[in-house]
């Protein structure tokens, strides 16, 4: 009698077992099913934050990734080209894998109804302009948030150091000392400001007076205020201006070396004739 009750426990658990594995399969395919019925959905371009972004920050390429998305996990608003979010200003702080709402974003190009520009500056910063009359300004290759360097050539005497004189031409209590600076002058290029940023680009006026986005009329730099003296100086004194892009996230300082005549006679071994 213990056997044979034995037997139907047995039996029992078998059942049982045999079951659990069937609503487990059930339960499992089905669950296989739903998600390969989701991957298998339409899905679209979505552009996120490819790291931590603070509020007011120009967005860079390296700021955003594109993602592809389902259609119903997408929100409205939400930028599907990198080219889209590139340039413009954030309102919000992004986090890593946020997707990016156009309502969110400003674009600095855009004027108010004030007439003021949308620009990012810091509380040590000037705003400073610039006009767009060197080539790489002028065939619309520069953006907001670009990262340039600005190289002037300059006319400077060939002689402006302190000479010792004698007799009665000195100023009283000079020492027989005075600054000589003589009329001859040379050119003189050098890299004046590196990796300064571009806050905005004031497009050029038509004919009929609407705006011109291809041939802009002035650069907007965002500098300190020391930097502002010395890009005034060097205009005032007629330098002409050449901007350079940097690549995306080449924020280091160059080395450089100024270059006049006897740099390149050097480099280069240019002969040159001595005396006659």
């Amino acid at each position: 009698m213990g056997r044979v009750r034995g037997c139907l426990w047995l039996t029992a658990g078998l059942i049982v077992a045999v079951l659990a594995g069937f609503v487990a399969f059930v339960t499992l395919s089905r669950a296989a099913a739903q998600s390969s019925g989701q991957r298998a959905g339409p899905t679209v371009p979505v552009v996120v934050a490819a790291r931590t972004v603070a509020v007011r920050s120009v967005l860079t390429a390296e700021d955003v990734e594109q993602k592809e998305l389902p259609v119903e996990a997408v929100p409205e608003g939400a930028v599907r080209d990198i080219d889209q979010a590139v340039g413009r200003i954030t309102l919000v702080d992004l986090y890593p894998g946020e997707i990016l709402l156009d309502q969110r974003l400003m674009d600095p190009n855009v004027i108010a109804a004030n007439g003021r520009m949308a620009l990012v500056m810091a509380e040590d910063e000037v705003l400073l302009a610039l006009p767009a009359e060197d080539l790489i300004s002028r065939v619309g290759v520069l953006k907001p948030g670009d990262r340039v360097d600005l190289l002037f050539s300059v006319q400077v005497p060939t002689n402006r150091g302190p000479t010792l004189v004698s007799g009665g031409g000195e100023m009283p209590g000079s020492g027989g000392v005075v600054m000589v600076t003589s009329k001859e002058k040379e050119q003189v290029t050098l890299n004046l400001l590196q990796n300064v940023t571009i806050a905005a680009i004031v497009p050029g006026r038509t004919p009929t007076g609407g705006t011109d986005t291809r041939t802009p009329s002035a650069i907007l730099l965002t500098v300190s205020p020391q930097d502002a003296l010395v890009l005034k100086y060097v205009k005032d004194l007629g330098g002409v201006l050449d901007i350079v892009l940097r690549a995306p996230g080449a924020e280091r300082p160059f080395s450089t070396e100024p270059v006049d005549v006897d740099y390149l006679i050097h480099r280069y071994q240019i002969p040159t004739e001595v005396g006659r």
